[in-house]
């Protein structure tokens, strides 16, 4: 027994052509279709005011991500460069440093093949005279501060001892260890001891 479709049934699966309108054919319907349906989700994609900021939060939040990251790489970067710097900073000053080794490497020598006291003391003094010509071109200046008054800022003070001249109270009397500037920067307080 065959069942008939009835008239519904037909009208839902498939529109009969002679329905149709005269300038539409079925194969038309069907495109129409997909074209409707292509049209919704054009309209979804109107995006709401909540969306747009969402979207607006995430580029945001990409675009801080990405320049703390760049900022994290610039930082690590100088670190490097900084302690690269400091290990080779003093390098000059050593090249330079060196001639002056080398006059006391020969003074030495000289110290155990002279008899002459006086041929020793002259190459010690011109040792010690290069050396300080090296250091006043590198901008350290020796401190002069032999009897001028105590700065408790700029000296420091190893003991006081009784001076007999008035003059010499509340002055530096005696120096034990030098005080040197580089630049005028103190590099190095001078040792010294108050007269009172």
């Amino acid at each position: 027994m065959v069942k008939k479709k009835s008239h519904e049934e037909r009208h839902d699966n498939k529109m009969p052509e002679e329905n149709m309108p005269e300038n539409q054919s079925a194969t038309e319907t069907i495109i129409t279709d997909q074209e409707v349906s292509k049209e919704e989700p054009v309209a979804a994609t109107e995006s709401t005011p909540e969306e747009t900021i969402a979207q607006k939060l995430t580029e945001m939040q990409d675009k801080y991500l990405r320049l703390s990251a760049e900022f994290d790489n610039y930082r690590k970067r100088t670190l490097r460069e900084k302690i690269e710097m400091t290990k080779t900073a003093g390098e000059s000053v050593l090249i330079s440093i060196l001639p002056v080794i080398d006059d006391f490497d020969r003074a030495i020598i000289a110290l155990k093949e002279t008899e002459s006291c006086n041929a020793v003391k002259e190459g010690l003094q011109l040792i010690y005279n290069k050396l300080n010509d090296f250091l006043k071109l590198n901008g350290v200046k020796q401190m002069e501060v032999l009897n001028s008054p105590f700065d408790s800022e700029m000296h420091e003070a190893i003991t006081n001892t009784p001076v007999s001249d008035e003059s010499l109270k509340g002055k530096i009397v005696d120096v034990i260890s030098k005080g040197y500037t580089l630049n005028d920067k103190v590099i190095r307080f001078p040792k010294v001891v108050v007269g009172e």
